[in-house]
């Protein structure tokens, strides 16, 4: 295969499947298995084949790491944070709100204490950067929950 990205999209979609397992991962996607071959073949047949969101999202959920999300990451120069917390099962959307009202009163007591002096140092600027993450995930659980709830 000459495209390098296809190159590498391909053998990330093979760990993936192979992460979950072959038969695991046609049930989990509704695929057959020689489709799942065909998304990671090096065949020039099958170059312009590629596993849908849809699929990897699917596989990704059962995997035990986000194989091809963090190889579309790479690919943009990106840098993907994987918490394995995340994974469990979602909480309900008051425990999220009350859980981002902490991580929020958290984040204004660790700015408020790395600010007293004028400075935010390295490690104050980590320590603000984590809780701000943390907030971003507990906000991205809100809005997982908002559109299963528009959806239903």
């Amino acid at each position: 295969m000459s495209d390098p990205i296809a190159s590498y999209l391909k053998k990330h979609a093979e760990t993936l499947v192979k992460d979950v397992g072959i038969e695991n991962a046609a049930r989990l996607s509704g695929k057959s298995k020689a489709t799942l071959g065909r998304y990671y073949s090096g065949d020039p047949e099958h170059a312009d084949r590629f596993m849908p969101v849809d699929v990897v999202a699917r596989l990704e959920a059962a995997a035990s790491f986000p194989h091809m999300t963090s190889a579309l990451a790479d690919l943009r120069g990106l840098q993907v944070s994987y918490d394995q917390a995340n994974r469990d099962e979602p909480r309900n959307i008051n425990a999220n709100v009350v859980s981002l009202s902490q991580r929020f009163a958290q984040l204004m007591a660790e700015y408020n204490q790395s600010i007293a002096d004028g400075v935010i140092s390295i490690n104050e600027a980590k320590r603000l950067l984590a809780e701000t993450q943390d907030m971003q995930r507990v906000l991205v659980e809100i809005k997982l929950s908002l559109e299963h709830n528009a959806q239903t």
